[in-house]
């Protein structure tokens, strides 16, 4: 099968300053298009190692594809470097340069010499228009034959440009007769060990359709992938598959592929026409956030009270003075107190609540840095409550718990059903 190497241009990447999101999307629409990825790379805006690295990644792979480097700044040094690696000069692309000209004038601002530059390409490589910025992408060709396209590092220019104008000439190019079809199923109140052990003969029938678990914070998934000729014939690979996996880990599977905890809560609360309202103190707004990232999610989420001070949870969610003085902010008493003040003064069907220590301070020994309670009252009468102690820092703490309140809310729906 075809491959190719990825390289993504950045000192900010080394510097854990910003996030590479551009690998990750490069190499799934490479997968879904029979392509191999062999390695990925990060390196530094510095000319001679992107092309000794250029040079190498060549000699491995039937090509390159990089992101970045391609901007007006003195550390934009991609096209330079790759000049370098392949002995090339540069010519100017007239409709890159007019592009550039006429959008600096409709700004009114004067356009600098170093934007210019921008404009000039490798010598015989073929240009990549990019209607959403000025840096144009190219693909560019060694003496043998082998290419190296490259794009610029911005998101929203680079994915447009890869799907419209790189994947099609990589089809051509390199004459795919393959794709990678994924499935993702995504689990929550089990730990990866446990999913091993319960799928673990699946893992060892075979390597295609591959399995994978990735572990997350208090969730998990499970990856199947499979390669055929056609997209069709990998996802009926799968299918099979899946059924199996989808039985033995029966009641922990909330969604597939882009579903989130979120999408999975508002999919089971519309279906069954409630609305549900929050009562956060440690995880501090961060619970309703999710919520309210899932679009329509305004037909099931009523509304949410952060109510960090004791004073805010005696006010506004109802909770007795009494049950703090005698139980403390962090108790299932209080827990449910909050649960049930949110459901009824928010006219909610059901409610959950948060409340716990998330450090670095404010800890007992009968209340250590980690300790949240979790409960979940709803209209019917029930009211459940559970203690978990999570390490890890104030980040992580605070994380986890949204994850693990979202899970107790699908599994309470789910097995209401």
């Amino acid at each position: 099968m075809p491959s190719v190497e990825l390289i993504a241009v950045g000192t900010e990447l080394l510097l854990g300053q910003l996030v590479d999101t551009n690998t990750p999307f490069v190499a799934q629409r490479l997968a879904e298009n029979g392509i191999d990825v062999h390695a990925t790379h990060a390196v530094g805006d510095n000319r001679e190692r992107i092309a000794a690295l250029l040079r190498r990644a060549l000699s491995h792979a039937d090509g390159v594809i990089t992101t970045g480097g391609l901007g007006p700044t003195v550390d934009d040094l991609t096209k330079e470097a790759l000049c370098d690696a392949l002995d090339l000069d540069v010519e100017t692309y007239e409709p890159a340069l007019a592009q550039m000209e006429a959008a600096f004038a409709a700004m009114g601002r004067a356009m600098r010499p170093n934007n210019r530059k921008q404009a000039d390409l490798p010598r015989g490589s073929r240009a990549l228009p990019n209607p959403n910025g000025t840096a144009p992408g190219f693909i560019a060709f060694a003496s043998d034959g082998k290419f190296v396209a490259c794009m610029p590092g911005v998101p929203r220019e680079m994915k447009p440009m890869l799907v419209e104008q790189v994947l099609p000439f990589l089809r051509e190019r390199l004459g795919t007769n393959a794709t990678i079809a994924t499935r993702v199923l995504h689990t929550i109140g089990l730990g990866e060990s446990e999913i091993d052990h319960r799928i673990a003969d699946i893992f060892r029938e075979g390597e295609n359709p591959k399995i994978a678990v990735l572990a997350h914070d208090y969730r998990a998934d499970v990856k199947i992938m499979a390669k055929a000729a056609s997209l069709a014939a990998a996802q009926a690979m799968i299918a099979p598959v899946q059924r199996e996996i989808l039985e033995r880990l029966a009641g922990h599977v909330f969604g597939f592929d882009d579903d989130t905890p979120a999408s999975a809560v508002h999919a089971l609360l519309q279906a069954r026409g409630q609305m549900l309202a929050v009562a956060e103190s440690c995880t501090g707004g961060r619970l309703a956030a999710a919520l309210t990232s899932v679009p329509g999610a305004s037909k099931s989420f009523a509304g949410g009270i952060v109510a960090y001070a004791n004073a805010v949870k005696i006010e506004q969610l109802g909770v007795a003075a009494a049950t703090i003085d005698r139980s403390g902010a962090v108790s299932e008493e209080t827990a449910r107190e909050m649960a049930r003040g949110a459901r009824i003064r928010l006219g909610a069907d059901l409610a959950i609540a948060t409340t716990g220590i998330a450090g670095p301070s404010g800890a007992t020994p009968e209340k250590p840095v980690g300790l949240v309670w979790f409960a979940l009252d709803d209209r019917g009468g029930t009211c459940r409550a559970l203690r978990f102690l999570l390490s890890g820092g104030r980040e992580a703490i605070v994380s986890r718990a949204t994850t693990i309140a979202l899970g107790m809310l699908w599994q309470h729906l789910a097995r209401a059903r």
